[in-house]
C-alpha cells in the first residue's frame, strides 16, 4: 500500500471511532438540536428502520447510480450502523476483534490447506 493509501486507511478507521464517540456524546442531548439524539430517543425500531433504508439505498446506488452516490450512501449506512451499535451497547473494538479473529482463522485455514496440498 502506498503512503497516501496507508494514511487514508488509518484515517478511515479512526473516523469511525470518532463518529462513534460523537454518537455516544449526543445520547440524551436535545432531540430538536441533533439528528443523532432524535434517532436514539425514538428507540431501536426507528434505528433499525433507518439502517434498513440506508442499506437498500446503498444497494440501489451500487446497481444503478454513480460512484459518488455509492460513496454517499455507504457513509449514511455506516453512520446508521454505528447508531445501532451505540443503542445496543456494542463498541466498535468488539466488532473489529471479530473481524480480526475471522481474518486470522481464515489465514490459518489457508496455511493448513497449502501445507496439505504439498503433501
Amino acid at each position: 500500500m502506498s503512503e497516501p493509501e496507508t494514511a487514508g486507511a488509518t484515517k478511515g478507521s479512526a473516523i469511525l471511532d470518532e463518529l462513534y464517540a460523537v454518537i455516544e456524546a449526543r445520547r440524551g442531548a436535545d432531540p430538536s438540536e441533533s439528528w443523532t439524539a432524535k434517532l436514539l430517543a425514538k428507540g431501536l425500531p426507528k434505528i433499525c428502520q433507518k439502517l434498513g433504508e440506508e442499506a437498500t439505498e446503498t444497494v440501489v446506488a451500487a446497481l444503478a447510480e454513480t460512484h459518488e452516490d455509492l460513496l454517499e450512501e455507504s457513509a449514511d449506512l455506516l453512520y446508521h450502523l454505528l447508531v445501532l451499535w451505540a443503542a445496543k451497547g456494542v463498541k466498535p473494538d468488539e466488532v473489529y476483534d471479530v473481524l480480526y479473529r475471522r481474518r486470522v482463522t481464515t489465514d490459518i485455514k489457508k496455511k493448513k490447506q497449502r501445507k496439505n496440498e504439498k503433501k
